[in-house]
């Protein structure tokens, strides 16, 4: 039987439509900051993605900066600021904040002051959705792009991180978006691309990807694929919950991602389940992708308050629009066959 991935909050599988765009793109040999015809040609197409990015955004009138990823959109707007953030944050954003912002249980961080902070709009751990207040500095929009309903010019937000490869676009693009006339100080300094704030010839093949699928992405939100999704997800969690009674669903009964699952089993390693799965057929992770293989638990779930011993139970289980109610019902008998051979392990 055919293995089912449920890991894309790590990655998407890359979109039909950006692996198109993708391949037209390799055909343009102009470099977008020549002015010859065939220059013109490949900067019109970085602009069109750049459009489709910040109406997918609704970010239209605010200025999209391309860059490398998230990871490299973090650190260009953060760098030589002072920011405070919670524990909660990707390590992308944590790497440049002072992570001193109260978490309660539920995962909901307390903002203080807005103009000084940062807070994501979407944990990739356990899914939980923050309330993002007016005139916040920065928000990592990474996870929720293209999943949530949101409008980056009704956030208050002065900055927001998003990635490409998160919503079925290909790896190694992001964008800082910033509200226009923000300051950002360049950290790749050069030729002068994207407005002077980040320099180096674009990467034209991944943005041609990534417009493609941020336009693709937001068709979906629109058609309520992501509404299917959350059933599947509440389907799982019922299937889980009515055997595995000790099992805790992180996040549950607040808002959280459609397609996010994370649920500790206490006792029953994170890792461990990951790899029980992985050999039964399935895709799933214990936590972010980047402090995957790390010998820490959560941040995230140690900030929430939980038990670090429990924390390095958690188990992330994250679909998509290609996820079907078969895969999810497949999953949840795997994973409960697993769960019943630790059992009796642990008896």
């Amino acid at each position: 039987m055919s293995r089912v991935y449920l890991d894309y909050n790590a990655t998407a599988p890359l979109r039909a439509e950006a692996r198109a765009a993708m391949i037209r793109a390799m055909d343009l040999v102009g470099n977008p900051s020549s002015v010859h015809a065939e220059g013109r040609a490949a900067k019109g197409l970085i602009e069109r993605a750049r459009g489709q990015v910040a109406h997918a955004l609704g970010a239209d009138g605010a200025d999209v900066i391309f860059t490398s990823g998230a990871t490299e959109a973090a650190g260009l707007a953060c760098a030589g600021r002072d920011l405070h953030g919670a524990a909660v944050e990707h390590d992308a954003v944590r790497a440049w904040i002072t992570p001193d912002l109260p978490v309660d249980p539920a995962g909901h961080v307390a903002v203080s002051d807005p103009a000084q902070s940062v807070l994501q709009l979407a944990n990739s751990e356990t899914g939980v959705v923050q309330d993002l207040p007016q005139g916040l500095a920065m928000s990592d929009m990474t996870q929720g792009f293209g999943k949530l309903p949101l409008a980056f010019n009704w956030s208050g937000c002065e900055m927001a991180v998003i990635s490409a490869h998160k919503l079925g676009g290909p790896k190694g693009v992001g964008a800082l978006v910033v509200r226009r006339g923000t300051e950002v100080a360049a950290q790749i300094r050069g030729g002068g691309q994207e407005m002077g704030r980040r320099s180096g010839t674009e990467n034209l093949i991944g943005i041609a990807g990534f417009g493609a699928a941020a336009e693709a992405a937001a068709r979906d939100l629109a058609e309520g694929v992501w509404d299917r999704v959350a059933e599947f997800r509440k389907i799982l969690e019922k299937v889980i919950a009515a055997e595995a009674k000790e099992t805790i669903f992180v996040g549950k009964g607040g808002a959280r991602l459609p397609n996010t699952l994370c649920m500790l089993t206490p006792g029953w390693k994170g890792e461990t389940q990951v790899m029980a799965m992985d050999l039964a057929g399935f895709a799933v992770s214990s936590g972010s992708a980047c402090s995957s293989g790390k010998v820490r638990a959560s941040g995230t779930l140690e900030a929430m308050g939980i038990d670090p011993e429990d924390a390095a139970c958690a188990l992330r289980v994250s679909m998509g629009p290609e996820t079907t109610e078969e895969d999810v019902m497949r999953f949840g008998e795997a994973w409960l066959k697993q769960w019943k051979k630790h059992r009796a392990r642990a008896a």
